[in-house]
C-alpha cells in the first residue's frame, strides 16, 4: 500500500490496527501500527486524542482533527505531499490514523552542514555556528515537491515545519508529516523552507492554488473540513489562499516573530 494508492483512504479507515511500538521522540502519544484490512498489510501512524498535550494557542478542535483537515486540504489542490490522513476508531479510542511512509536511508531533504558540504542546488536558509564553535548552514533540498511542499505550508499557516517532518520516501515520493499545529486563524507560519523566500511560486503551485481556492468556494471541502477547525479558521485558509495567488510569490520570514520553529529538527 502505497500513499498515493487511490484505497489508502478506505483502507486506513476500516483495516485492524495492531499496536507494534510508541515513537518516543513525539511530544504526543504516537503509536507506531501494523494494519491490515482484506489481506493487504501496511505500516501507520495513529495519534489517540486522549493522549494529545492541549495547547494554550490551539484551544479549538484536536491535533488529530487538524492533521486530517490538512490532509484534506492537500488532496483538495491536487497535491500529494502529505500521507493519506483518517480519523477512526482505535485500541485507544478516536484518533489520527496516516499511512507510515518509508524512507531513504541518508537521503534527508533538510539538514545542516558544514558551508563546504552544501549539495549542489540546495537552498541556504540559516547560517550559526555549532556545538564546537564551528560554521554550519541550516538548508534544504531545492527539489519541486519540496517547493510545492513550502507553498502548501504557507496556506496551511504551518506553525510546524520540522526538518524532521520532511520525508524523502522510498516510492520516491516527498511527504510532510506532523501537521498538528496547522490552520489557526491568526499567522503563525514557522518553518525551515525559507530557501524560496521572496520568490514566484511554481507554476504548478500556482495552479494546486486555483484548484484549492476553486475547492474552497464549493460545498464539498468546507463541510469536510468543519468538523475538524472552526468556521472562522476555514475562512482563514479561504483567504490565505486568495492572497498568496493574488501575490504569488513565496513570503519573507517575520524577523519580529520565530519564523523557524525549536527545535529545528
Amino acid at each position: 500500500m502505497l500513499p498515493t494508492d487511490p484505497d489508502a483512504g478506505e483502507f486506513l479507515r476500516h483495516g485492524t490496527l495492531d499496536i507494534e511500538g510508541r515513537l518516543v521522540d513525539a511530544s504526543n502519544a504516537t503509536l507506531f501500527c501494523a494494519i491490515e484490512a482484506e489481506g493487504v498489510e501496511a505500516k501507520c501512524v495513529y495519534k489517540p486524542i486522549r493522549g494529545e498535550r492541549p495547547l494554550w494557542d490551539f484551544p479549538d478542535g484536536t491535533l488529530a482533527g487538524r492533521e486530517v483537515a490538512a490532509y484534506l486540504v492537500s488532496r483538495a489542490a491536487g497535491l500529494a505531499v502529505i500521507p493519506p490522513t483518517v480519523l477512526r476508531q482505535g485500541p485507544f479510542g478516536p484518533g489520527m490514523a496516516q499511512l507510515w511512509v518509508d524512507t531513504k536511508e541518508g537521503d534527508d531533504l533538510v539538514d545542516v552542514l558544514a558551508p563546504d558540504e552544501l549539495p549542489q542546488g540546495w537552498r541556504p536558509v540559516l547560517r550559526a555556528l555549532d556545538r564546537y564553535g564551528d560554521p554550519a548552514v541550516l538548508a534544504h533540498s531545492n527539489a519541486a515537491p519540496v517547493a510545492l511542499m513550502a507553498a502548501l505550508d504557507v496556506v496551511l499557516n504551518n506553525a510546524d515545519r520540522k526538518g524532521g517532518h520532511v520525508l524523502h520516501g522510498t516510492d520516491g515520493g516527498v511527504y510532510g508529516v506532523d501537521h498538528g499545529i496547522c490552520l489557526h486563524q491568526e499567522p503563525k507560519l514557522r518553518t525551515v523552507l525559507w530557501g524560496w523566500a521572496g520568490e514566484a511560486l511554481p507554476d504548478e503551485a500556482v495552479d494546486a492554488l486555483h484548484t484549492l481556492s476553486a475547492a474552497l468556494r464549493g460545498d464539498d471541502l468546507p463541510e469536510e473540513l468543519a468538523p475538524h477547525i472552526t468556521l472562522t479558521e476555514i475562512a482563514a485558509l479561504r483567504s490565505r489562499t486568495q492572497a498568496l495567488l493574488a501575490a504569488p510569490v513565496f513570503p519573507e520570514p517575520d524577523e519580529d516573530g520565530r519564523p523557524i520553529p525549536w527545535p529545528a529538527f
